[in-house]
């Protein structure tokens, strides 16, 4: 079915260029030349990089139209770009064809204030910290995402106020000539005053101090190769320094290792993605597959001994029409079963949620989530705006209605450290709403959902997908 609608649609597309509409399936053009245009900063081996067809290659004219669309989407995943063209310009007798790339660049040096909230959501923030002001972080946020224009990013973050952060980064996604090896690397420095020291009754119990109740440094370097288009593999060497306040092993023993007020530690983390997605900022088709495996303490003297295995798999269908439905799992096993509370993750953080339980924070050691979403598109544009400078003067829109379905279930071993309610038991969540998608990887997301627990709640997120 996907085939036929390729060739049809490559059929419309070519109605009015000699070889699409009148040749039979057999009839070959040779690529004579592949083009490139508005890449002002981009190099063009970046953009090359990205693409499966070459010059010289031999190419059914029938399958020209979805071969062409594959690697224009692969550029727009670079995230380099507004918009992607890619046309084709046959000679006189179908025989040679010129591809020619038309982009769009983004802007890349973003110096952008920070105002923000220092809670895992919008709607925590909203519903359980009674919409407190004090608990806002300012600061600047600087970036460059394309400094030598080889799609190097830099990063440095400045907050302030209730949760001060300070960070700095850089990525290089190709060092070689090849252009399979990558590397990351980067610094941050974190203090809190008011920190969640347990989670009780599946909330955050938070502990707040006029004093720094917490200081965290890490370091890391990240070496990748990539391998193909769509296959990554990483690894993640960092070293971790917590301290904590005696208070806090007073409120809880189990937050650190009982009786300690710092922990440090290397960790090594191995990750592996496939990624066919057809845009990454809102897939509609195609699937993403990850694998994690860390180990935190890989040395003697570190102060921690875990380990966690960390799988996603999410598949997206087109329907027909402007239907669209997409499903996936994701799961955690972590080693072992005694976990210092710094170092627990349950669901709620992220995307490791069951929608419908936002509000909740559910500790556990395993966990495995479910989760389905049919979704249809209401419209979708394109707006210029003349007197905007080229990087913003296009601003794609697409707005979706969807309706979703969840499932998870967490381990928890120790349930009596938490109280809690929702663990070691079968969750489920519901809803309905609306998908705003925009440039620059934004979008604006608002839902009724509501869980087994009978809770039915209004959710607004702004997020930036990739």
């Amino acid at each position: 079915m996907t085939k036929f609608l390729w060739l049809f649609a490559g059929a419309l597309l070519g109605a009015n260029l000699p070889g699409f509409a009148s040749e039979d399936s057999t009839r070959t053009t040779v690529v004579r030349e592949i083009t490139l245009e508005g890449n002002y900063r981009t190099k063009d081996r970046i953009i090359y990089r990205e693409l499966a067809l070459n010059k010289g290659d031999t190419v059914r004219i029938a399958d020209l139209p979805e071969r062409m669309e594959i690697d224009r989407r692969k550029v727009v995943n670079t995230n380099l770009f507004v918009t992607v063209h890619y046309e084709p310009h046959f000679s006189e007798d179908s025989s040679e064809v010129e591809l020619h790339l038309l982009m769009k660049e983004r802007w890349y040096l973003f110096g952008l204030p920070v105002f923000q909230l220092a809670d895992r959501n919008f709607n925590e923030w909203w519903y359980d910290r009674q919409r407190d002001l004090s608990r806002i972080t300012y600061g600047a946020y600087i970036t460059h995402n394309n400094i030598s224009g080889n799609n190097d990013r830099l990063k440095l973050l400045i907050e302030l106020g209730f949760l001060p952060k300070y960070e700095i980064s850089y990525s290089m996604p190709y060092i070689d000539r090849k252009m399979n090896l990558g590397v990351s690397g980067g610094l941050s420095y974190i203090t809190n005053k008011s920190l969640a020291i347990q989670t009780w009754n599946d909330k955050l119990d938070y502990l707040s101090s006029e004093s720094v109740t917490r200081r965290r440094f890490y370091a890391f370097v990240a070496p990748s190769y990539r391998s193909g288009f769509y296959g990554l593999h990483s690894l993640d060497l960092r070293w971790v320094n917590t301290t904590v306040g005696d208070t806090v092993l007073q409120l809880n023993p189990h937050y650190l290792d009982p009786e300690e007020t710092r922990q440090q530690y290397f960790q090594l983390t191995y990750t592996y993605s496939y990624n066919t997605r057809d845009i990454g900022q809102y897939p509609l088709r195609g699937y993403n597959f990850v694998f994690q495996a860390s180990k935190r303490g890989i040395l003697p003297g570190d102060d921690i001994n875990q380990g966690y295995l960390y799988g996603v798999y999410r598949h997206y269908f087109p329907l027909g029409g402007k239907w669209f439905f997409n499903s996936g799992i994701r799961g955690r096993l972590s080693f072992p079963a005694r976990i210092p509370y710094a170092n627990m993750v349950g669901l709620g953080y992220r995307l490791d949620l069951v929608r419908g339980y936002e509000l909740y924070v559910i500790d556990g050691q395993h966990y495995g989530i479910f989760q389905n979403e049919l979704k249809y598109r209401l419209f979708e544009t394109e707006k210029q705006i003349r007197w905007l400078p080229r990087q913003f003067g296009t601003i794609p829109l697409a707005l979706y209605i969807n309706t979703y379905l969840d499932a998870g279930y967490i381990n928890n071993p120790h349930p009596s450290w938490s109280n809690t309610r929702l663990g070691n038991r079968l969750l489920t969540g519901v809803g309905v709403g609306f998908d705003l998608v925009t440039f620059y990887n934004l979008v604006y997301r608002l839902n009724y959902n509501y869980n087994r627990q009978g809770e039915g709640r209004f959710f607004f997120a702004v997020s930036r997908e990739f």
